[in-house]
């Protein structure tokens, strides 16, 4: 008995799936992220230093020039307290950051970098300066420039529409 042709429903049901768009705007962007950070993350290994504990010391490199208080740290990154403090209790003991009493709060402690986390911060900006030579090879400066700027203005659309939720 010959085969049966398969039915049009059959066919039609499957040209009707949707298919992914060519614009992968998301998947790019969490695919260069999630790379980029696996080539940083061996970098600060060699120096003895977690990706968190670095966002701690480029928080504080950025915004601290007076030091700060945890709170505001933990804020100011968007993680817990506790995590936080961890983070600072490790920075500390490696003597990269040290705690001290706040002028006006006595009770309160201000967290400051040292000097030897003034050489980390050094070193990792000459590593991760380096890291971004390579990645962009090829690249034109303009190119890294609307790049750079198209992000930013992604990034503040996004925090737009969060904060309006």
């Amino acid at each position: 008995m010959p085969k049966k042709p398969a039915s049009p429903a059959k066919e039609t049901k499957s040209a009707a799936r949707p298919v992914v768009k060519p614009f992968r705007f998301g998947f790019l962007v969490h695919d260069v992220s999630r790379m980029r950070r696996t080539l940083f993350d061996d970098v600060m290994r060699s120096r003895g230093v977690t990706r968190s504990q670095w966002s701690v010391l480029a928080t504080l490199s950025r915004v601290g020039a007076d030091g700060m208080m945890q709170v505001d740290i933990s804020r100011h990154m968007d993680v817990g307290k506790v995590t936080i403090g961890g983070l600072i209790d490790r920075l500390e003991a490696a003597g990269y950051v040290e705690r001290r009493l706040d002028a006006e709060d006595r009770r309160a402690r201000r967290v400051f970098i040292t000097d030897q986390g003034y050489e980390v911060i050094a070193e990792m900006q000459k590593a991760g300066s380096k890291l971004n030579k390579s990645i962009l090879a090829g690249v034109s400066p303009e190119h890294q420039r609307i790049t750079e700027e198209t992000l930013a203005q992604v990034k503040a659309n996004i925090r737009d529409m969060l904060q309006s939720d």
